[in-house]
């Protein structure tokens, strides 16, 4: 399973080897629910495990936890790795070529001058 990704549409999202969780895991030291992830409006993600279910983030232990990008999951003999989202870059190319064209005009606009008053 290394390398996927699952995209969490509706919170909470669970995640345990049920059929029912967002993400099921069948690996070992995984409980039927063994998490869930909670979406709790501007204050961001929260991951709260079940009771007894040994969950850690960033190697520390714990129950209920606010998540932030990139941090490491690690629960039985799973480790996964909570991201926002995919990062994409947007084209630079208008700004570059926008770039290169206020520096030529200035080159022109110099050697105009030059030659202007050289004669």
């Amino acid at each position: 399973m290394a390398g996927r990704s699952t995209l969490a549409r509706h919170f909470p999202f669970q995640v345990g080897r049920a059929a029912e969780c967002g993400f099921v895991i069948q690996a070992d030291g995984v409980w039927d629910r063994h998490f869930e992830i909670d979406l709790q409006g501007r204050d961001g993600f929260y991951l709260q495990a079940r009771p007894g279910a040994l969950v850690s983030v960033n190697g520390q232990p714990i129950e209920n936890v606010r998540l932030h990008n990139g941090d490491l999951i690690e629960f039985g003999s799973v480790k996964l790795r909570f991201w926002l989202a995919a990062i994409r870059q947007r084209s630079l190319c208008p700004r570059e070529w926008l770039t290169w064209l206020a520096l030529g005009s200035l080159l022109i606009f110099q050697l105009v001058l030059i030659y202007r008053l050289s004669a």
